[in-house]
């Protein structure tokens, strides 16, 4: 998935819960089904919301990749 190229891109550096999944659904909302939101983010929490809002919301986390505090979420919008 080296290719995986996204249709849009969020910069959350910076941003603590809630304002991540905030924009992230903002984005995500601006988005066509089976478009893909890069998501890049260093709250601690992100992951984990970003786990719970995917479920609930029935999107899929494609990627998600953690170097250090920092994390980039790939993100296709499913409905």
């Amino acid at each position: 998935m080296a290719d995986l190229i996204p249709d849009a891109e969020l910069d959350c550096v910076g941003l603590f819960c809630p304002m991540p999944i905030m924009k992230t659904k903002q984005a995500i909302d601006n988005l066509e089904v089976g478009q893909i939101l890069m998501v890049e983010a260093d709250d601690s929490a992100y992951e984990g919301d970003l786990k719970v809002w995917a479920k609930n919301m029935g999107h899929e986390i494609v990627r998600f990749e953690r170097e250090g505090t920092m994390m980039t979420a790939y993100i296709r919008k499913t409905k």
